[in-house]
């Protein structure tokens, strides 16, 4: 009888139990990124708590504090017109002690390489050009190394009104243990590639930029941000504290309550049949 093995991913060791702070570029600082800001500010406490060198992270938006922003994203009226990351990330250094940093613009192809090579990148962003973007950006990187180390993992977020998904990837594929209980994985296909023709087919990021809370309240579920962050950054604490997962993502609906994971699966091995003539 054919026994049909889990398949998992391991981390990496070196991210495991580094010599020097992992660092994790985070993309975007709105109703998302800001929540997945503070998640990191947990992690990082916690890693820190375990003998773990912890988290440096840096925050990429060049957007502007908007009256719209203030009831999300908890900013007060003084803040309008100021960069939404320097706010952030100055709150939290301020909060933890941290040395976080701030970059008040987009992050592309034009942003320093050894800036794009830290070792997790997140993204929070509202438009599929700028996920092609990234991935872009993460490809080119990951051919080329250098003594700050080498891009691993990009976990992605999107949502919709009531609903979203979030998916972590493998930028090249990770080496992995051998294992004769499990099915070891060290490839997870990016976003951009798995949902190429859903990402290209749909309208996301269409939609104009809110003029009020309550046109923004209108176009999404006041807790989908929230909700997502809890349980991507779950994903992520799991990677870290358990060494390996089982799975790489999750579908969310925040409308009828209802999650259902995405498992790591081992991929599909192709059996070529021969080809030719018999002899006689």
């Amino acid at each position: 009888m054919k026994v049909v093995k889990s398949a998992i991913h391991v981390c990496p060791s070196e991210l495991l139990n580094p010599v020097h702070p992992i660092r994790v570029n985070l993309i975007g600082s709105g109703g998302t990124g800001s929540h997945m800001l503070t998640a990191l500010s947990v992690i990082n406490e916690s890693l820190i708590e375990l003998n773990h060198p912890g988290l440096m992270v840096y925050l990429f938006d060049g957007d502007k504090i908007e009256g719209a922003n203030k009831g999300r994203l908890l900013f007060s009226k003084r803040e309008i017109g100021l960069y939404k990351s320097v706010v952030f990330i100055n709150r939290v250094n301020r909060h933890f002690g941290t040395c976080w940093k701030a970059f008040t613009e987009e992050f592309n192809g034009d942003t320093d390489m050894n800036l794009v090579k830290a070792e997790f990148t997140i993204s929070c962003v509202d438009s599929v050009p700028a996920r092609f973007e990234i991935a872009k950006v993460l490809k080119k990187a990951s051919g080329s190394y250098g003594y700050l180390g080498r891009p691993c993992y990009w976990m992605d977020f999107g949502n919709s009104r009531d609903s979203g998904q979030v998916f972590l990837s493998t930028v090249k594929p990770l080496k992995q243990p051998d294992s004769k209980r499990f099915d070891m994985v060290g490839e997870l296909p990016m976003v951009t590639d798995e949902f190429r023709d859903l990402l290209l087919g749909s309208t996301e990021g269409a939609q104009l930029p809110s003029c009020s809370l309550f046109d923004a309240l209108g176009k999404q579920n006041l807790f989908i941000n929230s909700s997502l962050v809890q349980m991507g950054a779950s994903l992520l604490w799991e990677l870290f504290r358990e060494g390996f997962i089982s799975n790489r993502g999750f579908f969310l609906n925040l409308k009828n309550l209802q999650s259902q994971p995405v498992a790591i699966r081992a991929p599909m091995v192709v059996v070529k049949k021969r080809t030719g003539r018999v002899a006689a």
